[in-house]
């Protein structure tokens, strides 16, 4: 998809929530979850995306949830999504971030959320620690308690 097409499809879904009745968006790719964003995230999102692919090389890379979504083994391992003025990784959870505190800083941290602002250096060290011990606690987990969408 063309990124001034996946740029409409964006648009339209934002249209919904000014009263206006469109069908939702559904991405069939992580390149077309990106091309959709704003033009000044795409190089952020492009550079997170790298950061995830060279910490679980051999990983699948699918959307879930409408986001993009990475796989190891068939078990979700991480998400990563783009807003107005931040990005988000999706699970980090206390354990995760344990593992990674030398490297998580001031960024904001809610629930199972780790948020970055999209006018900073992509932190491809912290990207990589934390998939790493996403992916590490999966493996280890008994297969049952495995589940990814």
């Amino acid at each position: 998809m063309l990124r001034h097409e996946a740029r409409e499809k964006l648009e339209g879904s934002e249209m919904q929530g000014r009263g206006q009745s469109m069908a939702k968006i559904n991405f069939d790719s992580v390149d077309e979850y990106i091309a959709a964003r704003p033009e000044t995230s795409r190089k952020t999102l492009n550079e997170v995306r790298r950061a995830i692919r060279r910490a679980i090389p051999g990983g699948e890379e699918t959307i879930s949830y409408n986001i993009p979504a990475y796989k190891a083994g068939g078990a979700a391992v991480i998400y990563f999504a783009g807003w107005k003025h931040h990005y988000s990784l999706y699970p980090v959870n206390a354990s995760v971030l344990a593992q990674c505190s030398h490297e998580t800083g001031s960024y904001k941290v809610e629930k199972s959320t780790i948020r970055f602002p999209l006018d900073e250096p992509v932190p491809a060290r912290l990207i990589a620690c934390i998939v790493e011990a996403r992916a590490e606690g999966i493996a280890s987990r008994p297969r049952k308690e495995r589940t990814g969408r």
